[in-house]
């Protein structure tokens, strides 16, 4: 199992300029760490997670990191061309020197999202499996002619190629469509913090019956802090999970308030924002908490990579975090 970073640049003192520095300090740190991956978030019309321009900041980091492969965790397909999005990612791939790693997802749930970039919540699956599969072509071959329900293009190629022979993509998506989609391209897949592991163990089994090979790239993302006792870890990491259970709650209502679709109710089967459920679920305590945890995780779904969302309001208590993770946990595991 792989270490990964889940950057959220996030604004914790309301100050832009300082959420960037001191993310790039944690990546910088992870990388000295040895972790091998940092993934990088996109959130749009948001004061708490300034990372709108998601590849602009990892162009950032490829230039101030030399080993860390860097992720897009994720791109939100639907919100942009896909020949554009083509373009970006292959020039991203040769400034990284061949270290990049291909995360999509549709956006949501965020109907603000949806209504300011006129993608309907609806169509924005099937735009972001249309949109994958003509930037697949593009990235890798020439002269490509596309036809589909959203995107066209004619005898189409598009400079530079990617450094890398084949970029890992990897899909953010628990949906039927989304994980046949994955399995068909053996493309990896994403599961977020506060998808329930009932859900995640539903996405992998379906995944592996349609092909036995690929889901093991899995890539799972965990709130974390590790601490020298339990009380304090929670105690430290309680204000960003209650900021985010806030945040989280406010905004599911307004889907399922606004959803003409038949939206799955928000449960501990599947995605919940409650703060016990959060802590819970998360990789946050002392030692063996932290320890156990990752196990189970390890055990039920296989994991390709663990990526660590630190989650303190400290950026000095953030990087005492992992290197006590790197430390005492991260080899006993």
């Amino acid at each position: 199992m792989k270490t990964g970073l889940f950057c959220n640049y996030d604004n914790y003192h309301q100050d832009a300029r300082r959420a960037i520095l001191e993310q790039v300090a944690l990546v910088k740190e992870a990388e000295s760490l040895g972790f091998e991956e940092a993934w990088v978030s996109e959130h749009h019309f948001s004061e708490s997670n300034l990372s709108p321009s998601m590849l602009l900041l990892m162009a950032h980091l490829a230039a101030l990191t030399s080993t860390i492969q860097l992720g897009t965790a994720a791109v939100l397909l639907p919100f942009y061309n896909p020949i554009r999005v083509a373009e970006d990612i292959a020039t991203l791939d040769n400034l990284c020197n061949g270290r990049l790693l291909f995360g999509i997802a549709k956006g949501g749930p965020f109907p603000e999202q949806n209504k300011h970039f006129a993608t309907p919540m609806g169509e924005s699956r099937a735009q972001m499996l249309e949109a994958i599969a003509l930037i697949e072509k593009l990235l890798y071959e020439t002269d490509v002619s596309f036809n589909g329900q959203f995107y066209q293009c004619d005898r189409l190629s598009v400079y530079p190629k990617p450094l890398q022979r084949q970029i890992p993509v990897y899909v953010a998506s628990g949906d039927d469509d989304g994980i046949g989609f994955a399995a068909k391209h053996s493309f990896g897949l994403m599961g977020g913090p506060p998808f329930s592991l009932p859900r995640l163990r539903n996405t992998v089994a379906k995944y592996r019956a349609l092909n036995s090979s690929g889901s093991e790239n899995l890539i799972l993302t965990r709130f974390f802090y590790v601490a020298r006792t339990y009380d304090e870890a929670v105690t430290e990491a309680l204000p960003f999970i209650r900021k985010f259970s806030q945040k989280m709650t406010a905004n599911a209502a307004v889907v399922m308030q606004k959803s003409s679709t038949g939206h799955k109710p928000f449960d501990r089967t599947n995605i919940c924002f409650e703060e016990d459920y959060l802590i819970e679920n998360s990789i946050i305590g002392d030692v063996k908490t932290c320890r156990d945890k990752i196990k189970l995780f390890q055990d039920e779904l296989n994991l390709g990579t663990l990526a660590l969302k630190p989650s303190s309001c400290d950026l000095q208590k953030n990087l005492e975090s992992l290197t006590r993770y790197n430390q005492e946990v991260r080899n006993y595991v």
